[in-house]
């Protein structure tokens, strides 16, 4: 089909991002320096003995939706986590539908340290091989980002200047992948973190103070049947993180609240997914706005009071995950969820 076959709508929205300047890259920056420039860098260390003995189940912890989404490549083919369609007006439009692509397919600012730093601690993470490089192994999200090993070294390089802090990976998507592909990301798990990798055992044994005391920091969760294979990957089926699949932020709360009424007493570790995800009819409103300013900000508020009203616990919020955690205190938010626990316990008199 040639252009002229396409919808007026699509067209003039095509002339306007052909003549939209792209966003210069980032320009890179100093490491932030520990303090009031990063106050949540240790903030798992920081927790009082009363909660760092309670199961990580049972604690709030902030995660990132999408979290290598900070760089995507527009010069890159389209994923095959897209369909058919999208991947045709790919072929048509070329540049131009890509950088549209990237403005819906980037779901955070921030780099991994720069998450870290600011105290996001579950990383949401789908991987793919490329065309034409079948052997190496790239984030992606509608297109292709960073290559999986220096995300995970960024990672690492963390870990070691803070030994008391704890993340999650959650490998959850995986695209155009063999045999091999998966055995070469594990053993890069292996390779890259060591020592560090928690062996997958009873959800209700980890604790911080457990995993300080093995010098653990890593918990690899492994949405694919190898993960029974290895010791230190974790089931997928033990991180649930329900989708509610809306751009309508009441009905997501109301999904929030009955997946977590849901929510497994023991034995699995849960995520509520604080996101919207945009419609077809969505992409159009905002097509050359993007989905930071066309849906996320506009519904932060809606979101944030269901956050600010929740508490962790057996019964309560686990990870909570966001898209652009810098636009509000989302993980300074979360984090002081964990007080709710600490005043339970002090009425009680167990501290």
């Amino acid at each position: 089909m040639s252009a002229a076959g396409w919808p007026a709508w699509l067209l003039r929205a095509v002339r306007q991002l052909g003549a939209s300047q792209p966003p210069a890259p980032p320009t890179p920056r100093e490491p932030e320096p520990r303090g009031p420039a990063s106050p949540h860098a240790d903030w798992m260390g920081n927790l009082p003995p009363a909660l760092s003995a309670l199961p990580l189940a049972n604690l709030a912890v902030p995660g990132s939706h999408d979290s290598f989404s900070f760089w995507i490549d527009e010069k890159s083919p389209v994923g095959p986590d897209q369909p058919v369609v999208v991947r045709h007006m790919a072929g048509i439009f070329r540049s131009f539908w890509k950088r549209m692509m990237k403005r819906w397919s980037v779901t955070q600012s921030l780099t991994f340290r720069e998450q870290l730093e600011a105290g996001i601690r579950y990383f949401d993470l789908r991987v793919s091989t490329k065309p034409g490089d079948s052997q190496e192994l790239y984030f992606i999200h509608g297109l292709f980002g960073s290559k999986v090993h220096d995300g995970l070294i960024e990672i690492d390089n963390f870990l070691t200047a803070h030994p008391k802090e704890v993340v999650f990976l959650d490998f959850n998507h995986y695209y155009e992948m063999e045999g091999s592909n998966h055995e070469y990301l594990i053993q890069m798990l292996r390779n890259i973190f060591g020592s560090k990798l928690c062996r997958a055992t009873l959800v209700e044994e980890i604790t911080l103070q457990y995993l300080w005391e093995h010098k653990y920091q890593v918990l690899v969760f492994y949405h694919h049947p190898m993960a029974h294979n290895f010791s230190f990957l974790w089931p997928g089926n033990q991180m649930p993180a329900p989708w509610a699949n809306t751009t309508d932020a009441r009905k997501l709360v109301q999904f929030l609240e009955t997946t977590l009424n849901e929510r497994a007493k023991r034995g699995t570790f849960h995520v509520s997914q604080a996101i919207l995800t945009p419609q077809t009819k969505t992409v159009i409103r905002g097509l050359i706005v993007g989905l930071r300013d066309s849906l996320v900000a506009r519904n932060l508020p809606t979101i944030m009071n269901w956050v600010k009203s929740q508490k962790p616990g057996v019964n309560g919020v686990n990870i909570i995950t966001s898209d652009f955690v810098e636009l509000v205190d989302f993980a300074t938010t979360v984090i002081k969820l964990n007080n709710l626990l600490l005043r339970d316990r002090s009425k009680r008199g167990q501290i």
